[in-house]
């Protein structure tokens, strides 16, 4: 999630946000979504970027889907499982 707020920041014509965590059937899910157009700048810095997100998520057993949604903007949308000790 920092990850993808960061984007927001770096990336998107945006200075808003929304985010939505939600659990249930063994699952934690992520969504940041911005309202702002890619500026097709390069962040520098020395971070992985969306590849390094789905990367993370991967070793965890999730995935992430990310890009521009129909009516604009742009999301992230995690979804990660959650161990047995930790379900609801």
């Amino acid at each position: 999630m920092q990850e993808a707020l960061t984007n927001v920041v770096r990336h998107s014509g945006s200075r808003t946000a929304r985010v939505r965590v939600a659990y249930g059937s063994g699952r934690l899910e992520l969504t940041v979504d911005d309202d702002g157009p890619a500026t097709g700048t390069e962040a520098g810095g020395t971070g992985n970027g969306l590849a390094g997100m789905r990367e993370r998520a991967a070793a965890l057993g999730g995935t992430i889907e990310a890009g521009t949604r129909p009516d604009g903007g742009f999301r992230v949308h995690a979804v990660l499982p959650l161990g047995p000790e930790e379900t609801p």
